[in-house]
């Protein structure tokens, strides 16, 4: 938090005198009471019951009400989540031959595309969605468009091929975005890439991490699968082990996240939590607001208080 203007940070001041003089006071009516009647037998029978921490509770609110006031005075200023009204995201998967390894049951492609299926539905409506697969190549399986049905309907008809074009991937996801015209300015785009292996064609991925850096379109990596990964080619068992350290790099140089996911649990919880990075910006408002209506109702609580207390109606 940051304030706009802490000169006024000075009135509390004043507010801390108010608080040491109310101490001092208190402090010294009890010292006066106390020298008053030395007899400490007589005084238990026939003093009345003091309110004891009670009486302290009215000042002490109004201290605070003082305190938070000055505070909102300052323009106290915070990073608030503010919901997205527009925006395009790619979604580029992976059907390389890899994903049908079956570490992750009943294979890393069905969960992986059941996973991405939550993701496309939970997207607010007025974000333009596009879809890229690749394998050896990437294409565009759906341009960036506002139906969702097109989106679930061409994640149902992919299937898996042999390569792993991570760098063609997002050359393609930004030409995509590049073409979506909205006759107006363009929204702020996001790439979400899902992969379980190394680039083996295709452009090299640290160049098309600077094409999208270059562009300003983030580039978020999920490396899925885990380490045991194996597929089976012509009889043979050919280990298949998840690889994130250019995931990693590419998501590093494009100003992305990047996440690892093991399981399919583990990737709905990345999803869910890439929805809630790309469908909200950070924004810095003034939150003063909070603390006059803290204030307030320190200022009630006060008042309630001492005539519920200390009221002596005739």
């Amino acid at each position: 938090m940051t304030l706009m203007a802490p000169v006024w940070l000075l009135l509390l001041i004043p507010v801390a005198l108010l608080a040491v003089a109310y101490v001092l006071m208190a402090l010294r009516s009890r010292t006066a009471y106390a020298v008053r009647f030395t007899n400490l037998d007589l005084l238990d029978k026939v003093a009345p019951r003091q309110p004891g921490w009670r009486r302290h509770v009215p000042a002490a609110a109004l201290l605070l009400m003082f305190a938070l006031l000055v505070v909102g005075f300052a323009r106290p200023t915070a990073e608030v989540q503010v919901p997205r009204e527009r925006a395009t995201i790619m979604v580029a998967f992976d059907v390389s031959a890899s994903m049908d390894a079956t570490d992750v049951a009943p294979n890393r492609f069905q969960v992986a595309k059941q996973a991405a299926r939550q993701f496309v539905q939970g997207l607010p409506e007025r974000f333009n969605l596009g879809l890229v697969s690749f394998s050896g190549s990437a294409s565009v399986a759906v341009p960036p468009t506002l139906d969702r049905q097109a989106v679930l309907d061409a994640l149902d008809r992919l299937t898996t091929d042999s390569g792993t074009a991570i760098g063609e991937a997002v050359f393609t996801s930004l030409e995509a975005i590049a073409s979506l015209d909205t006759g107006e300015q363009a929204p702020p785009a996001h790439i979400v890439l899902l992969s379980d292996g190394s680039n083996t064609t295709g452009r090299m991925v640290s160049e098309a991490a600077a094409e999208a850096a270059s562009r300003g379109v983030p580039v978020t990596t999920i490396a899925y699968g885990t380490p045991e990964g194996v597929i089976n080619l012509s009889g043979n068992e050919v280990p298949v082990p998840v690889d994130g350290p250019a995931l990693r790099g590419l998501a590093q140089t494009a100003g992305g996240g990047f996440y690892e996911a093991a399981s399919g649990d583990e990737l709905q919880a990345v999803y869910d939590d890439i929805g809630t990075s790309v469908g909200y910006r950070t924004e810095r408002q003034e939150v003063w607001q909070w603390f006059v209506g803290a204030g307030l109702v320190l200022a009630m609580i006060a008042a309630v208080t001492s005539m519920l207390w200390f009221s002596r109606l005739p």
